[in-house]
């Protein structure tokens, strides 16, 4: 008998021989289809009402029913949220990969699963959970069509009565997940209790894991980053949506219009207030933001890598005509069609850089669902005061997956509408307006808007001089061209600040952003603890950059840049703008297989690449040198 299989042995026998308590991850393989994410969200919402930061992963295949799905929930003390790469709690309903997901456990582990699975015959160093779910659904749902959706709430009965999980949060927690259906709620709660009245009767407590009460999520709520972004733009003042569905960013506007017929509504006259259209494609949709922005509304849309490809030679006509537009980009993993239901950072170049010839556009770049709030506001006043379409960089893992998050709090700065022409600033500047003239300095000109009394003038693609008239001459477009390089140079002072830790005693520094940031900080406490390795920490918001990430670089030996995508894309900007010297300095670890990132991936390639013998295999590629390559 090994060594592990003797401490699982005791472990076992003594159920209390070593403690894991609010500091673990669940795993639940499920079939798409199959009504789990209610379960799913049941058992999250409980642990979060004992006072224990929580997390939640959804992992679902691009159709619409019958392929495994995984979701899980990681609880941590330490307010980790990000992905963690073992699974030490897995809750077994799926025939078809419950093997392999039993086989790739590690030692301890423990298993809830459907009894008629047999999965105790597969290994002896597990704690095994046999739940006859079949036979505990029957008299609880006489309909034997729901009990195919009735037999997953089972499963949260079981796992509180072996967590320790008061039954009281769960019912409380399916209230408020199905809300006023009182008749869905009674079953339910009926399925919960067959389940916990089942372990209650029959387990002996084995594992080692444990959910005990906290206080560390009074008044957090659970929300995900496309309804954040959806209440964002709503407070920001949108009255025109135009979109078409995509994966993962068709719940931005799904929500969007539900808050919008909620709040947006004349009470008077009962009349909406905004225009919200399915267009026809992305390229229309980004064609009607920029009708509706030129004619005065703010406007909006939001779409995936595919739809940004289709948007490019809009979003050129923007840029170069000089109209706000926002654009919310939900990344997924391409190219082409790629997996649209995993999460990736990989439309960075394309965005930076999206239609032909000379084009640079704004992006910012939300790590949690406060910023996909916030930022969603800042993104308005930013098309609007600088005149050009602004990308908010999210990406799946962010938009469709529910994260822990303090109430939001209600704006409170005033709407920003930038540079719109009145007519004491037309009679100061006499002769001197154009509408694409830079009086200041800073690269943008003042416009008007249809119907406000100014000056009206053609707005064009084609070749245009500083009074907006079609022209041709080599000096009109060098002189355009130029100003619109000063305009974006006098945004870097303008948008999201990055957040910068600084250790004096560190040599290496992190860059990230996006989702990136939650496994990062872990990563550090890791290499912290593990190797007394310090280190720095700088998270982009947004592009383009400003003069402290030159600054930060400077003062650390090493940088490395951790980013989601395959080409080191967030590296590959810093180089058009960082000196030689600079890019000496810079290492990549990248992570591009569609799942969330997590920090034992980063540690283990940081290790990898400082020379620290690693014991485990880690999903992150590392490069070093300037190139980002192997």
């Amino acid at each position: 008998m090994s060594p592990t299989d003797l401490a699982v042995q005791e472990q076992q026998a003594s159920g209390k021989a070593h403690r894991v308590v609010n500091d673990f991850s669940i795993q639940i393989a499920t079939i798409n289809g199959s009504g789990s994410q209610t379960a799913n969200m049941v058992l999250l919402r409980s642990i979060l009402l004992m006072g224990v930061p929580v997390s939640g992963k959804n992992m679902f295949p691009s159709n619409i029913a019958g392929l495994p799905t995984w979701y899980t929930i990681r609880a941590s003390k330490r307010h980790y949220i990000a992905r963690k790469k073992e699974v030490d709690f897995l809750v077994a309903m799926n025939p078809e990969t419950a093997k392999e997901d039993v086989l790739t456990l590690d030692p301890g582990s423990a298993v809830v699963y459907d009894e008629a699975l047999k999965l105790n015959t597969l290994r002896n160093d597990l704690v095994f959970y046999p739940v006859p779910f079949d036979a505990l659904v029957k008299p609880v749902c006489p309909d034997a069509k729901l009990r195919r959706l009735v037999r997953n709430m089972i499963y949260p009965g079981v796992i509180a009565k072996l967590l320790g999980i008061d039954p009281v949060l769960m019912e409380k927690a399916l209230a408020k997940q199905l809300g006023k259906k009182a008749k869905a709620v009674i079953l339910n709660a009926a399925a919960l209790k067959a389940g916990y009245d089942y372990a209650e009767a029959t387990f002996t407590k084995q594992d080692p894991f444990v959910i005990e009460t906290m206080n560390e999520t009074a008044g957090k709520i659970l929300i995900e980053g496309n309804a954040a972004a959806a209440i964002g733009c709503m407070m920001a003042g949108v009255t025109v949506v135009a979109w078409y569905p995509i994966t993962p960013s068709s719940s931005l506007c799904e929500s969007l219009i539900a808050y919008m017929k909620k709040y947006r509504v004349d009470k008077e006259t009962g009349k909406a207030t905004f225009a919200i259209v399915q267009a026809e494609d992305e390229i229309a949709s980004l064609g009607m933001v920029i009708g509706a922005s030129w004619a005065g509304a703010r406007s909006m849309t939001a779409t995936a890598g595919p739809g940004i490809s289709l948007m490019g030679e809009f979003a050129g006509l923007a840029y170069y005509a000089e109209t706000p537009a926002v654009i919310f980009n939900v990344q997924r993993v391409g190219p082409s069609t790629g997996l649209p239901t995993r999460t990736a950072q990989g439309d960075l170049i394309q965005a930076a850089f999206l239609s032909h010839g000379d084009t640079k556009h704004i992006m910012l770049i939300p790590c949690s669902v406060e910023e996909c709030y916030t930022m969603a506001q800042e993104a308005f006043d930013i098309a609007e005061q600088f005149q050009t379409p602004v990308f908010i960089m999210m990406d799946l893992d962010l938009g469709m997956n529910n994260w822990m998050s303090d109430a939001f709090t209600y704006p409170t700065l005033p709407i920003n509408r930038g540079k719109l022409l009145t007519a004491e600033k037309l009679k100061e500047l006499g002769d001197g307006w154009g509408r694409y003239k830079d009086v200041d300095g800073d690269g943008i000109p003042y416009r008007t808007v249809p119907g406000d009394g100014m000056p009206s003038y053609f707005t064009r693609g084609s070749g245009h001089n500083a009074k907006g008239q079609y022209s041709e001459r080599p000096d009109d477009y060098v002189e355009n061209m130029d100003r619109l390089t000063r305009k974006f140079d006098t945004a870097r002072t303008f948008i999201p600040k990055p957040v910068v830790q600084t250790n004096p005693n560190a040599k290496i520094g992190f860059i990230a952003f996006g989702t990136t940031h939650f496994a990062l900080e872990e990563s550090r406490d890791q290499l912290r603890e593990e190797t007394k390795v310090e280190t720095s920490y700088f998270r982009v918001r947004a592009y383009p950059f400003n003069d402290e990430i030159s600054a930060f670089i400077d003062a650390h030996e090493r940088v490395y840049i951790v980013e989601q995508n395959r080409d080191a894309q967030m590296l590959q900007l810093m180089k058009l703008e960082l000196t030689p010297d600079r890019q000496k300095k810079l290492r990549s670890v990248l992570h591009y297989n569609g799942l969330p990132i997590d920090a034992r991936s980063i540690t283990d390639a940081v290790l990898a690449l400082e020379g620290f013998e690693v014991a485990k295999k880690t999903t992150a590629r590392v490069s070093a040198g300037t190139a980002g390559g192997e």
